[in-house]
């Protein structure tokens, strides 16, 4: 225990007291204005569709805190209560090499996480989305994905774990430099490939049919100077009923994706409309604004762990004995408690993309009809169940797209 341990204590109290409190407001709000439709949807939304979003939001939030209290529960035990401590000295028992024995308890530890978050995962998609109507996924296609996503994260994320300890542990005082150019250079190569090599083991994609709807969508790709590597349908309906569009990939390989269940759900131009808000994206450089973001954050964050490093209170803070210090458990300790320090610039980080969602919008409204992106987001807020009337100071910190009403009186500004 030193006097970084109590800033820790302090700060982890504080950030899920926010988190509770803003929870509270949340849920509040939206059983307050539960039994009324607001205005701008009356003629839109009915009254059951409008409840039946409130119910859905109050039983997330339920969970949500029940995650919550399980979250702060494993970091204290890993930390304060000796868990990082613990793996890393049996790990070095067991294993001669630093650098691999660094890895295995790193990766054990991660995994123990992703097991234990397990029976939530379960919990929301096999009760609360099935009692609402969304979950179509088995229990063989649950666990199919997860055994997918391990053996990919193993076999993706631990090479560029050891490459990382590699170079912490031989460069030098630099290292943070070379680290950060290996995560950026890695998150552009994924980006790259996400589209071609990895979605395709979770989904089926196929190329959208000719007729009136590709047609539609090629005229907007022209107008816009967009190109791509094609317009698939995804096979989404076969894990949930909510709906979704999303651009993928970079360069020369994008491609423009729809969920199946919302090409059934929309016409052909609400569909255009969604796509050039989307495309608005990329035509008002927020891809690049956000990894430009991104690169300088995560630059910032390992010069910080390059100066904390060093630091013997970082490790003993955080229930680690000086016997454990080494880069491994440095980074480990780092990438847990972090979000504990940052979780107060979230409304920062919400708010600017909350703007690039209005700007991406307003593209949209040019390109295409802002009528029919109205109609299309009204038919997808009740479809999948999205509160109408969300608190505001929530929708502050935990909204990136604005709050339904306002999204929609800025369209309607467009009209």
């Amino acid at each position: 225990m030193n006097d970084f341990t109590t800033l820790f204590i302090i700060a982890l109290l504080v950030s899920n007291a926010i988190q509770f409190y803003l929870a509270y407001r949340h849920g509040k709000f939206v059983d307050q204005h539960k039994n009324a439709v607001p205005d701008a949807f009356k003629d839109k939304v009915p009254l059951t569709a409008h409840q039946k979003a409130a119910d859905y939001t109050q039983a997330k939030l339920s969970l949500g805190k029940i995650d919550e209290i399980l979250g702060i529960a494993i970091l204290l035990g890993l930390t304060l209560g000796g868990g990082i401590n613990w793996a890393f000295a049996y790990a070095t028992t067991v294993i001669t090499s630093p650098l691999w024995a660094g890895v295995a308890a790193t990766a054990a530890i991660f995994l123990v996480m992703s097991l234990v978050d397990i029976p939530t995962s379960l919990y929301q998609t096999f009760v609360i989305e099935e009692k609402f109507g969304f979950n179509k996924s088995s229990i063989g296609q649950f666990a199919k994905d997860l055994v997918m996503q391990t053996l990919l994260g193993g076999i993706i994320g631990l090479p560029i774990l050891a490459l990382i300890l590699w170079v912490m542990d031989n460069v030098g005082s630099t290292w943070w430099i070379w680290a950060w150019g290996i995560i950026m250079g890695f998150s552009l190569l994924m980006s790259w490939l996400y589209p071609t090599v990895i979605a395709p083991l979770f989904n089926k994609f196929t190329p959208m049919p000719e007729g009136a709807l590709k047609d539609r969508i090629q005229g907007l790709l022209a107008r816009c100077g967009f190109n791509s590597q094609g317009i698939f349908i995804m096979d989404g309906s076969k894990r949930s009923g909510h709906g979704n569009a999303y651009f993928t990939g970079l360069g020369n390989n994008k491609r423009i994706v729809f969920f199946d269940n919302l090409v059934e759900s929309l016409e052909d131009e609400e569909l255009e409309a969604v796509l050039a808000h989307e495309l608005g994206h990329f035509k008002c450089k927020h891809v690049i604004k956000m990894l430009i973001s991104t690169a300088i954050m995560s630059l910032i964050s390992l010069g910080i762990l390059g100066w904390l490093i060093d630091q013997d209170w970082f490790y003993t803070g955080l229930g680690v004995a000086l016997e454990q210090k080494s880069h491994a458990t440095a980074l480990l300790l780092f990438m847990l408690v972090s979000s504990t320090f940052t979780f107060f610039m979230q409304p920062i980080s919400a708010y600017f993309q909350r703007k690039f969602e209005f700007e991406a919008d307003s593209f949209a409204a040019e390109h295409a009809q802002a009528s029919k992106l109205i109609s299309g987001l009204v038919k997808l807020y009740e479809e999948n169940a999205n509160t109408l009337t969300p608190d505001p100071l929530y929708s502050a910190f935990h909204y990136s797209h604005p709050p339904a009403a306002i999204r929609i009186a800025h369209l309607n500004a467009k009209s």
